[in-house]
């Protein structure tokens, strides 16, 4: 069968005419359907990653997602993140660098912190961020939580992990035993068997990268595109299992967070194979581009020349290996890329630079709430580039490339255009406190397909 494509501008035109229906203000679309309404259709999934260590210097706790209003309009939360130990199985603890069960399960929360609004008490099993992911889905029937191992600093071991058939199912028998039963070490009063039980959904396999390099410790071989297949089948069969030894309806989600370049996409990724395991992927829609590199540019465009990278490309990247467009969940940055010491005038796009621009976190990188203060101070001017449906901040030295609500609105109808699973989004601590940039999203994406 044919597949049907869209050239680049009719999707634009659609996605205009979608948007003129659908998303007319920043805020929800009037009578937009609730994020959980239940139909004959599918809903388009809205997965929100929910950083473990955010809930220390950015103060961004699980009770924000619900008073923001964020919970309401998600079908996915992705904890970041589980960790995977030299011995090739997962783990937690309190390991700085490596694992933090404080902030997962120990730490406890006062009344003012706590989504149900009842402190924590000193003899509770499960307390921490995951007890307040439990609380948030007793508020939010419908919501699930998964969660996300490796992730860019702890996709170490998953090669050596994934190498071999007895490897493999060692490391996913721990982490359904860790996660999914929810079996955690003891820590005081905290943790012990079946603590966690409940508690996740599903698991979201970050590994980057399957056969190609990632950060400078993490291990990758020719043989991580066959052994990555075989671990997304171990991972499916060992959940599936479980379900089923626990006489439960449940099917426990799996999913993959995977990337835009071809070259890593080839090297790693049997696309055919893992798709009919995986219930989706999280595709890479954002770090085309950034302060690595010595030229402005776009990190996250939903258009852009041949041979430049941008979230079309990534999609039929996918699409033209096999990859069903239902399963698609297209990532969407809640922060920005950006470079200083621009020179050579204009509105600052394509030009040389001097090196990262000051974040208040990482260098060339910032939360968009911060970015949105930079765009309404008037020292910055915000250009747009509307046919390929991106956005940059220029103050004639200092440029952000970024995403705003009128750029996910676009995304979100190219989106419907197309026919995708849904949007996914990194990470839930840079939208505004009361989640302007998940409202753009779900004003389009938040009914029925």
């Amino acid at each position: 069968m044919r597949r049907r494509t869209l050239s680049r501008l009719s999707v634009a035109a659609v996605s205009l005419g979608l948007l003129a229906t659908l998303a007319p203000s920043a805020g929800a679309a009037p009578g937009a359907p609730p994020a959980h309404d239940h139909g004959a259709r599918p809903a388009y999934k809205r997965v929100g990653y929910f950083t473990q260590w955010g809930v220390y210097g950015r103060n961004f706790q699980v009770k924000d997602l619900d008073t923001s209003g964020t919970a309401a309009k998600l079908s996915h939360i992705n904890y970041a993140f589980g960790n995977i130990g030299a011995d090739g199985r997962c783990f937690t603890g309190n390991v700085p660098g490596e694992a933090d069960a404080w902030a997962d399960y120990v730490r406890p929360l006062d009344a003012a912190g706590s989504v149900d609004g009842v402190a924590d008490t000193a003899d509770q099993p499960l307390a921490g961020n995951f007890n307040q992911l439990r609380e948030l889905k007793a508020k939010h029937p419908g919501l699930k939580v998964m969660i996300s191992l490796g992730g860019w600093s702890w996709s170490t071991h998953f090669s050596d992990a994934a190498r071999t058939p007895a490897s493999r199912k060692a490391l996913v028998a721990s982490c359904i035993d860790l996660y999914i039963k929810g079996d955690l070490p003891a820590d005081g009063t905290r943790g012990g068997a079946g603590a966690a039980a409940g508690l996740f959904d599903g698991i979201d396999i970050d590994w980057e990268w399957p056969g190609s390099a990632g950060d400078t410790d993490t291990v990758f071989r020719p043989e991580d595109k066959q052994n990555f297949t075989a671990l997304v089948r171990e991972f499916r069969t060992q959940l599936d299992a479980y379900a089923r030894s626990r006489k439960q309806r449940t099917h426990y989600e799996l999913s993959a967070f995977v990337p835009t370049a071809p070259a890593k996409i080839d090297a790693g990724f049997e696309v055919r194979k893992i798709m009919r395991d995986l219930d989706f992927v999280n595709l890479q829609g954002y770090d085309f581009h950034g302060s690595w590199e010595s030229t402005t540019a776009q990190q996250s465009a939903l258009f852009a020349a041949r041979g430049d990278f941008s979230v079309d490309q990534t999609v039929n990247d996918w699409l033209r290996r096999g990859a069903p467009a239902r399963k698609l969940v297209v990532g969407m940055p809640f922060y920005g890329q950006g470079w200083t010491g621009v020179t050579g005038g204009g509105d600052g796009l394509g030009r040389p630079a001097t090196g990262a621009a000051p974040g208040t976190w990482a260098a060339g990188s910032e939360d968009y709430k911060a970015l949105r203060k930079l765009a309404d101070g008037g020292a910055f001017t915000v250009h747009r580039d509307r046919r390929n449906a991106h956005a940059w901040l220029f103050d004639g030295t200092t440029l952000w490339t970024y995403d705003d609500p009128q750029v996910l609105r676009a995304k979100s109808a190219y989106v419907r255009a197309r026919g995708l699973g849904g949007a996914m989004f990194w990470s839930l601590d840079g939208d505004t406190p009361d989640g302007e940039l998940i409202t753009a999203v779900n004003g389009v994406l938040g009914g029925r397909r």
